[in-house]
């Protein structure tokens, strides 16, 4: 098992360089930072690839509705690039309240657009003269669309790789198991290891079925806030406002993702009623509702005896990657500790 842990750009560039070369120091191995409706993650990976010089850089995640395919292959050249072949794609497709409410885009074929996206960055990074014609992106445009001077170009740059990682952020049984068919990586939220087996063992197994000879076996991403000590428990519940916000507000009902994995978790009527709850404003009562099994089991958070068997937990649940964000006080004490824990 590797060390990973995500990161948020801070305003003060000197914070943020400090933050992550002592992340880094400390022993993790991969460095995550996210896009969701904030500054972009592009900028910020950049800057972190020119103060690190040994962790592997990820975006988890870059939304796939908010950039062009191509362009998506280009930023993951050019990441690859400035941090010397250190650079994995991660992409998701977020959800209709981001792409739809702040991007003004159509959420549509997730899918879809996720395998198109895989194919169209690997032929990018091949150099091959780009030519894709699928359900949802053409490339070129085909007759009769746009102004028909459109031809196959090829990277003029030649890529430090020609096969970047790439990792999915996917909930849903079918976009899971395609995941583990094509992808490089998986990235789930909220990923609590007793339930793993019960959500996703039967998709991933069908998806590693369908896996290419090619393709090195499938990375597992999870996590969850670290703090390690005798009085440290308390610190488990500042994860429950998060946990109420994604299975209770994250959506709308019918259409909430993370709600469907919790109700798959076994908590049905939590679910409901956390979203209940969530949507009608009582979003303390909401909070309330999460179950505490959650609450205890997705942090690292307790004693040293308390957060080895968690890490245990990851690990037997299939997590090759795990995630923590120091939240105690030992800061990133806490992180070296783990990393020697790991080897």
């Amino acid at each position: 098992m590797k060390l990973g842990a995500g990161i948020g750009a801070r305003d003060d560039p000197a914070s943020f360089a400090e933050h992550v070369r002592m992340l880094e120091q400390a022993g993790v191995e991969y460095l995550w930072c996210g896009e969701a409706y904030t500054a972009d993650a592009v900028s910020a990976m950049g800057f972190i690839a020119a103060i690190t010089t040994r962790a592997q850089i990820g975006s988890s995640i870059l939304p796939l509705y908010t950039r062009t395919p191509s362009l998506l292959a280009m930023t993951a050249v050019g990441l690859d690039k400035l941090s010397g072949g250190r650079f994995i794609l991660g992409i998701g497709a977020s959800g209709p309240q981001v792409i739809e409410g702040f991007h003004g885009v159509t959420y549509d074929a997730p899918l879809a657009r996720t395998a198109e996206i895989i194919d169209i960055c690997r032929s990018v990074w091949r150099r091959d003269r780009l030519e894709h014609s699928g359900a949802r992106y053409q490339i070129p445009l085909p007759e009769g669309q746009g102004t028909g001077l459109g031809k196959p170009l090829k990277l003029i740059d030649h890529p430090l790789r020609d096969r970047i990682p790439i990792y999915i952020a996917s909930l849903g049984p079918r976009n899971v198991e395609m995941t583990a068919a094509i992808a490089d990586g998986w990235l789930p939220l909220h990923f609590w290891p007793e339930g793993a087996e019960r959500v996703w063992g039967d998709v991933l197994r069908a998806g590693r079925a369908r896996r290419a000879a090619d393709l090195a076996p499938l990375e597992v991403v999870a996590g969850g806030p670290l703090a390690i000590g005798a009085d440290v428990d308390h610190l488990r519940e500042r994860i429950r406002p998060l946990l109420a916000l994604y299975f209770g507000g994250m959506g709308a009902r019918g259409r909430n993702f993370y709600n469907d994995v919790l109700r798959k978790y076994g908590f049905e009527k939590e679910a409901a009623q956390i979203q209940d709850a969530y949507l009608s404003g009582a979003k303390k009562e909401a909070e309330a509702l999460v179950p505490d099994e959650l609450v205890a089991g997705i942090p690292l958070v307790g004693s040293e005896g308390f957060v080895r068997d968690r890490i245990a937990a990851y690990r037997d649940a299939g997590v090759t990657i795990l995630n923590v964000q120091p939240v105690g006080p030992n800061g990133t004490a806490d992180i070296e500790t783990v990393a020697g824990w790991l080897g």
